[in-house]
């Protein structure tokens, strides 16, 4: 194409202005020289224009300069795609796209991909993904090109990853160690090596339960009945001393963290309410499992108490987890309903193992009746008597500046937390023993909170947490793996599942009943009754016990179908009441609690801590956080945070 310059009026020197010129072609091609008007909407037989932002001519025919704002809402991916072709078609060329179709066309990709991100968010495959996914709010460091490899959402973050790893690594050179050192029972095949594997599988069978917001107990007990019952695992024979030791190690958790979880100050302010709600209740529900089972069931009044100490208690491992998903909605916050529960289920327990105790003492004792008579007042008074002695010792043992203060306070409380189960068993009263082990934790937690440390950030609570994250899936294997279906009496299932939600109802009844006076209102008093509905932990640990120390001392086959029975009512107390607990709080808590409101600024003294407690009161309103966001006045940040929206809207609004 050829381009000439005209002069301009005026210059007559021939010298080239610098003013702005208007460019015209020259059309060479003598078809097209016939055509008139070319620059003459009226004259132009090109039905197709081209649209840019400079008038330059293709060698097909003249074309008319546009705006690039004239029609553009004409402008399809057809127009965008078009081309043009010489007239001798020998070379195609792609048509320039404008600046206003590119505009166009990034608002329309960013529009499907924002769609398409939307509908992946939807699915269950992202959801499921994210619920696997640990968030971590310190960044995490990545190996080179690991979101290549593991693309987020679906693979976890390289610290999550890193962490399975080490378990594994360790659990594998513990396992080497102790195949070296026992030999056989550690080969596989073995019964060290069979706990191993149910283990493994019942903390992979509680996560997975745990997707479905339900208590991780419940897939680790169903994972331990799956493994007897298929003939994967057998615990029996000798191997039955190495799981009841291992059930009482888990015990002096399950009351330590119950004791530690205790707040001092609201025991102290509400300790009325706290111990009327957890005696009165469980005293009712003792008595009525008592009754109901002997009359039912045959069993003899001494052992149909037995079983109503074990039932009547409450399980924090169901109640615990259910109440920190209501504590980070803002449910029930406000007047302390967390501590209330929590405070009434370390209360609960503690009867419920110390009554227990008294009661197994007087069952399998070998002494006189002056012995047996003396058996509850010693309990209580020494069980009593040896928490508040080593609870104060643990306040100044080690001193409190010493740089390894948490795990010398740790292996303190958890040291004579054994020494009490096993000591007061050995001297047979084994009543004692618990006992003093929830109040040693709770008189340890009040001096050390005395000295500073905040309760909701109490480290020696979280090593527990951690020592509870390796006995409970064992606790809870071992107790599944320990019913055999086929000997189950069908009889006794029945007539335990309806004394089990009798006593359910009743408990539930009575609790709204004597809850006066205690500043909450109906529906607040309902959500806490029925907070108290599931058995667990307690269960599990001490249903078994009867059994074995029948089997010990070689009693009648009538007794051991007593024990027999006291086990498998516990379990199945366990499978109808732990789960239907879990639903109930999680649905009642949002309809019958009141939903608190953002605390600006936390109260003076108070110390944030990663570590999510009960007794944090600080609580984020999803919706005002929802109102912030969009009023952000950075258009930058709130296109961040809210890309598919505003992809919608500014299509919308170029479009038409």
């Amino acid at each position: 194409m050829l381009k000439k310059s005209l002069k301009m009026p005026g210059n007559d020197d021939g010298v080239i202005s610098n003013e702005p010129k208007r460019r015209v072609s020259i059309i060479t091609d003598p078809v097209m020289e016939s055509r008139m008007g070319h620059d003459n909407l009226g004259f132009e037989p090109n039905t197709k224009r081209k649209i840019s932002q400079h008038s330059s001519h293709s060698e097909d025919g003249p074309v008319r300069r546009k705006s690039n704002l004239h029609h553009s809402h004409n402008v399809d991916s057809a127009a965008v795609n078009s081309y043009e072709q010489r007239v001798n078609g020998e070379v195609n060329r792609t048509k320039k796209q404008s600046f206003s179709e590119e505009v166009l066309a990034k608002i329309n990709q960013e529009y499907e991909t924002g769609q398409q991100n939307a509908h992946i968010e939807q699915s269950w495959i992202y959801s499921l993904c994210m619920r696997c996914r640990v968030e971590y709010s310190t960044p995490s460091w990545e190996p080179p090109g690991w979101q290549k490899v593991c693309p987020y959402p679906l693979c976890p973050p390289y610290r999550q990853f890193a962490r399975i790893i080490s378990i594994i690594l360790i659990g594998l050179l513990l396992w080497t160690t102790a195949y070296v050192i026992i030999g056989d029972s550690a080969a596989p095949g073995g019964q060290l090596f069979q706990l191993a594997v149910l283990t493994v599988a019942a903390n992979f069978g509680g996560f997975l339960i745990s997707l479905t917001t339900l208590p991780r107990l419940i897939g680790m007990l169903l994972v331990g009945l799956l493994f007897q019952n298929v003939g994967w695992v057998n615990l029996d024979g000798e191997f039955t001393k190495v799981t009841a030791e291992l059930r009482k190690f888990a015990l002096v958790i399950i009351l330590t963290r119950a004791g530690l979880e205790m707040d001092p100050k609201a025991f102290k302010k509400v300790y009325v309410t706290i111990l009327k709600l957890g005696l009165i209740p469980w005293t009712v529900e003792f008595v009525l499992i008592g009754v109901l089972t002997h009359y039912l069931l045959d069993l003899p009044w001494i052992w149909a108490m037995m079983l109503g100490s074990i039932i009547s208690a409450v399980s924090p491992a169901v109640v615990v987890p259910c109440l920190f998903r209501l504590r980070t909605k803002g449910y029930g916050v406000v007047k302390g309903i967390p501590t209330l529960i929590i405070a009434v289920a370390g209360i609960d327990d503690a009867a419920s193992v110390a009554v227990f105790g008294i009661i197994s003492s007087i069952m399998f004792t070998q002494q006189g009746l002056a012995f047996q008579i003396a058996q509850a007042p010693v309990c209580v008074l020494g069980g009593l008597g040896f928490g508040i002695f080593w609870g104060f010792l643990c306040k100044y043992v080690p001193e409190k500046g010493d740089a390894y203060v948490v795990p010398i306070r740790t292996l303190m409380l958890f040291g004579g937390g054994l020494l009490a189960v096993f000591g007061s068993e050995k001297i047979h009263f084994e009543g004692a023993g618990p006992l003093g082990v929830v109040f040693a934790a709770f008189t340890a937690s009040c001096f050390w909170c005395g000295e500073g440390w905040d309760l909701e950030d109490n480290p020696v609570s979280t090593a527990f947490e951690i020592f509870w994250m390796i006995f409970e899936p064992i606790l809870f294997g071992i107790t599944g793996a320990s019913i055999k279906i086929r000997e189950l009496d069908p009889h006794m299932v029945a007539i335990g599942t309806g004394c089990i939600y009798v006593c359910i109802i009743v408990r539930i009844a009575v609790t709204v009943g004597i809850a006066f006076g205690d500043k909450l209102n109906v529906k607040e008093k309902i959500f806490v009754a029925i907070s108290w509905m599931s058995k667990a932990t307690v269960q599990a640990a001490l249903g078994p016990v009867a059994l074995k120390a029948v089997a010990s001392q070689h009693r009648s086959e009538e007794e051991k179908h007593y024990a027999e029975l006291v086990k498998n009512f516990c379990i199945l107390s366990i499978i109808l009441s732990a789960p239907l607990g879990a639903l109930l709080i999680s649905i009642s808590g949002t309809k019958l609690l009141k939903k608190t409101k953002p605390m600006l600024e936390p109260p003076e003294g108070w110390r944030r801590s990663h570590r999510p407690s009960l007794h944090d009161i600080s609580i984020i309103d999803e919706e005002e956080e929802r109102e912030d966001i969009e009023g952000i006045a950075d258009e930058d940040t709130a296109a961040n945070t809210l890309s598919n929206a505003q992809s919608a809207s500014v299509f919308t609004v170029t479009k038409f």
